[in-house]
């Protein structure tokens, strides 16, 4: 391969990289991708509407231009050394085998960056994995072959199932098909939930990029994560753990409303809370305590 053909290579690579990272940076990638659903042809992360997805957002880009830095940095130590010290531009080759400066540097770099990323990943991280402490609301999420069951434990632990709408019926309400429900998980927005997440068969992993949540469900076992989401909207994710034959048709719609909009919504769906007096209802939007992570 030609020299010009790498440098033409790692000339576009950083281009792009700084294409994505500046439409990032200056709030341009809603062109790119579509909030809350994935759109075809584009490019980069879908838009985030969690604090978490803003960071792990950045994080991403960091680790980009470092990695387009090594990777352009190794790719011109070898073509410099392939011209300066082939065979006929160096018929005698040097006898060196130790360079005290270069070792330090090339043991030094890598720990400082290593050092580097530890420092500006252990705060994004760490908030996606520790629940808060003023959780407002838990839902419970179960995955099973092949669809969801979703759990209100705090507001008269009522069910349902959530399964794919078929081609019609997402063309009939202009829904993207294999992404849109017949049933969606419904919060209220501006509220810390937290989510539980089992399975009643195989292990399956509910996943919501916008969100930047991705979780194992392991049937004996309950996994846990949470978000809080400020924007009202749809927004669409799917089982992201191959779980058997229609795998590929396990979406997750969740409708992010507001609060007022949540209640009348929780009302229709279990009568008993209803019925419950004012303050009992209240008390299901308030902080409440997790008991530990």
């Amino acid at each position: 391969m030609r020299p010009s053909f790498i440098f033409k290579g790692l000339a576009l690579s950083a281009l792009t990289v700084a294409a994505l990272s500046g439409a990032s940076y200056f709030g341009l990638d809603s062109a790119l991708a579509d909030v809350g659903k994935p759109t075809e042809g584009a490019l980069y992360l879908q838009e985030g509407v969690t604090d978490n997805a803003n960071d792990l957002r950045s994080l991403h880009n960091i680790v980009m231009w470092i990695i387009t830095a090594i990777v352009v940095l190794v790719t011109a130590l070898l073509l410099y050394i392939m011209v300066r010290f082939n065979k006929k531009a160096n018929p005698v080759p040097s006898r060196t085998s130790h360079n005290t400066l270069l070792e330090v540097v090339w043991t030094a770099a890598p720990v400082a960056i290593v050092l580097f990323l530890i420092a500006v990943a252990t705060k994004p991280l760490y908030n996606q994995d520790v629940i808060p402490d003023d959780v407002t609301m838990t839902v419970k999420v179960v995955g099973n072959q092949w669809n969801w069951t979703y759990v209100y434990p705090d507001h008269g632990d009522f069910d349902f199932t959530s399964s794919m709408l078929s081609k019609e019926d997402a063309a009939a309400k202009g829904v993207p098909y294999l992404l849109a429900a017949d049933e969606a998980l419904v919060v209220p927005a501006g509220q810390k939930i937290r989510v539980l997440v089992t399975a009643s068969d195989v292990i399956h992993a509910f996943a919501m990029p916008s969100f930047a949540v991705k979780i194992d469900a392991v049937p004996g076992r309950i996994n846990e994560t949470w978000f809080k989401v400020d924007r009202v909207g749809t927004y669409y994710g799917q089982c992201s753990e191959i779980c058997g034959r229609e795998h590929a048709f396990m979406p997750i719609e969740i409708r992010v409303v507001p609060e007022d909009e949540f209640i009348a919504w929780v009302k229709t769906r279990n009568p008993e809370y209803a019925q419950a007096p004012a303050s009992n209802q209240d008390a299901a939007l308030v902080p409440a305590v997790t008991g530990g992570n």
